[in-house]
């Protein structure tokens, strides 16, 4: 019996057709004396009907349970009046089998394939029945779909795929790295890559112009809903064009790769907002234009007032006070605010203070209700109403600390609050993110970082900041947001290498390391590297936003845990002694 269409596929366009399908019994229903079969594969269900007169065939069914393999051969009619079912291609037909073979028989299933409501973990150690689930089933193919759409677009647009090597060199100034022992080198390790970044600049130096690559990536990070340890990207790098060229290129794939995966057509251009300007307003570098709620600048209004939290934090060298004006948040109750309060804390905020405006007209004690009113002069009380625009029956949360601290807690309460009190607007909001910090302070290791990484090439002049001013150096750096979600990002990079020695020198990196790290690529550098830039998409991020999911788990095939490892296959798992003799390596205890 050889399938002649899938099952999902067949519509009344087949009607009086005999057809072969293959799939799953998804359920078996005994209707006084017929038999229905939901047959099942990765393009939907089809109904079989199995009618006692044909003897073989009907004892055949009597014998199927769920997720049976089977073949079926017969033929396409209507189905009966009532029974339509309009949410289905194949809804307004049925197959009467004329002949049925099983092909495997299945065990009874942990869980029903349309259950939908299974743990995680059973999910996890049942990959392959999950998989099944006709959810995951149509997120995989969303996947795919988003996949063949971004190589379409960047072979039309001249990219070329290349590979990249995944045994790679350890450069620990970055995310913490997956090591890979060498049994041949003694004392030796490989690195799995955070991703191909230097190898496709290398690329740009040996002439290919355009370089692509949908491409697994490795970090040994602490993992969060979306990130994995090891992530998909695709990785772009192009020549000879500047950073509003390359945006404006990668911004057509991501508009292509919606229109053609969802038939969603993304605002066009792009807006464009500065990175001071989104720390400024949304306390995040990737805020959520579907929410509204802005973040209001009042650190200046605070250096004179008697509050002593909130003028000590504007007299810090990097201190902000803030606030965040709620719509009707008049309505939150205490227990709702100190809910609140500990969700900040997680962001480092020693509290939240707010105020209730009951009566903007009167920005005092009598209008407003809040512990900290007492302390606030009447100037100030009528400034902090006029720049929040806060109306009668709002609330105001403070947040007061240093900017980071201030950024990060009224960010992530602002997307909460939006999200949790119906603030959020329907529709897709993409964003360029530009003009990034070249670098950031470490405040345990007393230096400075790169922002991105340390091949991101300086906004022209800004690199005289380096030794000079380091904090206010800016980058020819770019992300794109969608939704709240860092979807890719990206920059020109250093082409020359004299800068690319003054980035690694404010870095503290020495000479000698340099060499020993990076030396490849200073050598390349000197023999003519052209002018390059990229950027990398996320694609596990951007499949489970076109999905609709809360967590990139839900469009990986075989994902890791929160903690790291494959309930599948159970892995990571111990080796044997020989295995690790072969290595030169020895476990140790641990402490």
């Amino acid at each position: 019996m050889r399938r002649t269409d899938y099952c999902g596929r067949i519509d009344r366009t087949r009607l009086g057709q005999v057809v072969t399908v293959c799939g799953w019994v998804h359920r078996r229903r005994d209707h006084g004396g017929v038999i229905f079969i939901d047959l099942r594969d990765r393009e939907g269900l089809l109904q079989i009907v199995c009618d006692p007169d044909r003897a073989v065939t009907f004892a055949t069914a009597e014998k199927l349970r769920n997720e049976f393999v089977i073949a079926v051969t017969g033929l396409v009619r209507p189905r009966r009046e009532g029974t339509i079912n309009t949410n289905l291609i194949t809804g307004e037909i049925e197959v009467l089998a004329h002949e049925i073979e099983i092909l495997n028989a299945s065990l009874t299933p942990p869980f029903l394939i349309d259950d939908e409501n299974i743990s995680e973990t059973v999910r996890l150690e049942h990959r392959v029945l999950d998989l099944r689930r006709p959810a995951m089933q149509k997120n995989l193919m969303l996947r795919h779909k988003a996949s063949m759409s971004a190589r379409r677009y960047l072979d039309a647009h001249g990219f070329v795929d290349i590979e990249t090597p995944v045994l790679y060199k350890s450069t620990p100034e970055g995310a913490r790295e997956f090591l890979v022992p060498s049994r041949v080198h003694h004392g030796q390790f490989y690195a799995l890559p955070q991703s191909p970044q230097l190898f496709k600049q290398l690329l740009m130096m040996a002439g290919f112009d355009r370089y692509y690559q949908i491409v697994k990536c490795f970090r040994d990070e602490d993992l969060r809903a979306d990130r994995q340890p090891e992530f998909t990207q695709i990785d772009v790098e192009t020549s000879f064009l500047d950073e509003l060229e390359i945006r404006e290129l990668m911004e057509g794939l991501v508009r292509t790769m919606f229109q053609e995966t969802l038939g969603v057509e993304l605002e066009k251009p792009f807006p464009i907002m500065t990175y001071s300007d989104a720390m400024r307003d949304y306390g995040s570098d990737k805020p959520d234009l579907r929410v509204p709620l802005k973040l209001t600048e009042l650190t200046d209004l605070m250096h004179g007032t008697e509050f002593k939290v909130f003028r000590a934090a504007a007299d810090l060298p990097e201190g902000r006070v803030a606030a965040l004006n709620v719509p009707g948040g008049g309505t939150l109750t205490r227990k709702e605010i100190d809910e609140y309060t500990t969700f900040v804390s997680i962001y480092g905020a020693k509290g939240l203070a707010y105020v209730k405006v009951n009566d903007a007209s009167n920005p005092n004690e009598q209008g407003l209700q809040s512990p900290i009113v007492k302390f606030l002069s009447a100037d100030v009380l009528a400034e902090i109403i006029a720049r929040t625009g806060a109306k009668s029956g709002d609330l105001i949360f403070f947040a007061a600390d240093r900017a980071k601290i201030v950024d990060d807690a009224l960010g992530a309460l602002r997307a909460k609050i939006g999200h949790e009190r119906g603030f959020v607007r329907a529709g897709w909001r993409p964003l360029w993110v530009v003009d990034f910090p070249m670098f950031e302070y470490d405040d345990q290791k007393k230096m400075w970082g790169a922002r991105h990484h340390p091949f991101t090439a300086p906004k022209d002049g800004h690199e005289q900041m380096f030794t000079t001013d380091p904090g206010h150096a800016l980058a020819k750096a770019y992300d794109v947001v969608l939704n709240g979600w860092e979807i890719g990002g990206g920059s020109v990079r250093i082409h020359r290498p004299e800068v690319q020695a003054e980035v690694f020198k404010a870095l503290g990196i020495g000479e000698e390391d340099q060499r020993k790290k990076f030396g490849f690529l200073l050598d390349a550098l000197q023999y003519g590297a052209p002018p390059h830039g990229g950027i990398a998409f996320g694609v596990d991020r951007m499949v489970a936003i076109m999905a609709g999911v809360d967590q990139i788990r839900d469009v990986i095939a075989f994902p890791k845990t929160q903690r790291g490892q494959d309930l599948l296959i159970d892995t990571p798992s111990a080796v044997t002694e020989q295995q690790l003799r072969e290595l030169h390596i020895r476990i140790r205890a641990s402490d």
